[in-house]
């Protein structure tokens, strides 16, 4: 098997050093193994993604060397996401939901008051034609919900060990908003089967999320989009000298700022790269000594190794 792997930053803000970790260990795991490094730009948000931080996140990954081979743009696959979602809705996978979020915090404070989970209670699928009609009626407009088996869903991390989510616990995921705006799951979904990626590196934030998206991957399967589900593997994330998470939004350790304040990309990848395993860490400076030096240490143990 061919590996191939990705990196799918949102061009909404600066790339910091936890996103250049994740770009470097999915480079470093492709070029490895003779496979090939896909840089996807999500930018389904159109919104909120510009130009500006799109080209960043170029500059700033051919600046470290971590050139890609293959290159998208998720807001130029949006038939492909129809086609998908259509072939879940003919599946009975994915159902409109009339549930507005007033509605929503309501159930949610009722279900903790008598110690039940809050998740969502599949109203919409009990409602009638007559009450959906009176919906659209009211101009609502559905958002969509992807009906999960509510099962035990397993896989072998390869940062992890083994590693197991109950999607009985979870709520069904909406995949597509009231204004047709695909949120990243079934976007993130369908770039992998079609672009081939088999395995998908990241942080342990969203290990969870991997339960639903495997059911996802296989319903996909199922209704004639792609043949396997990809490996997984999820990291520890970095956090800084404080112990806070790095936030692009926040500039934390953005990599256009350390460059302007003299860094070299070898001492950033080669820190990064370190950080984690059993090598010893040195402090990197800036080549100008402005700096007091890049802090950062990983949240937590790798269970495994890549």
């Amino acid at each position: 098997m061919s590996v191939k792997v990705r990196f799918a930053p949102s061009p909404t803000g600066k790339l910091h050093v936890g996103n250049v970790r994740t770009a470097l260990v999915n480079w470093m795991f492709a070029k490895g193994q003779g496979g090939s490094f896909v840089l996807r730009i999500d930018d389904t948000d159109l919104a909120r993604s510009t130009p500006e931080f799109e080209q960043g996140i170029e500059d700033d990954l051919t600046w470290l060397g971590l050139v890609w081979d293959e290159r998208y743009n998720q807001s130029k696959r949006f038939d492909r996401y129809h086609d998908a979602a259509e072939r879940l809705k003919a599946a009975g996978r994915l159902y409109p939901a009339w549930d507005t979020s007033e509605e929503l915090d309501r159930r949610r404070k009722v279900q903790l008051s008598r110690g039940l989970p809050p998740i969502y209670d599949r109203a919409a699928l009990a409602l009638t034609d007559a009450e959906k009609a009176a919906f659209e009626a009211e101009g609502r407009k559905p958002h969509w919900r992807f009906k999960l088996d509510g099962r035990r869903t397993a896989w072998e991390d390869l940062s992890r060990g083994h590693a197991e989510v109950d999607t009985a616990s979870m709520s069904d995921p909406v995949l597509i908003r009231e204004d047709g705006l695909y949120l990243y799951t079934l976007p993130s979904v369908v770039d992998d089967i079609d672009m081939g990626i088999t395995h998908v590196i990241r942080g342990e934030d969203h290990t969870t999320n991997t339960g639903a998206q495997i059911e996802i991957f296989e319903a996909l399967i199922a209704a004639g989009l792609g043949t396997t589900v990809p490996n997984f593997a999820h990291m520890p994330l970095l956090v800084g000298a404080d112990g806070a998470a790095l936030s692009k939004r926040l500039g934390s350790l953005s990599v256009a700022d350390m460059r302007d304040q003299g860094y070299e990309p070898i001492a950033i990848t080669s820190h990064l790269g370190r950080i984690g395993t059993s090598d010893p860490l040195e402090v990197a400076e800036s080549s100008s000594g402005s700096g007091a030096g890049v802090q950062l240490r990983q949240d937590g143990p790798v269970a495994g190794a890549l």
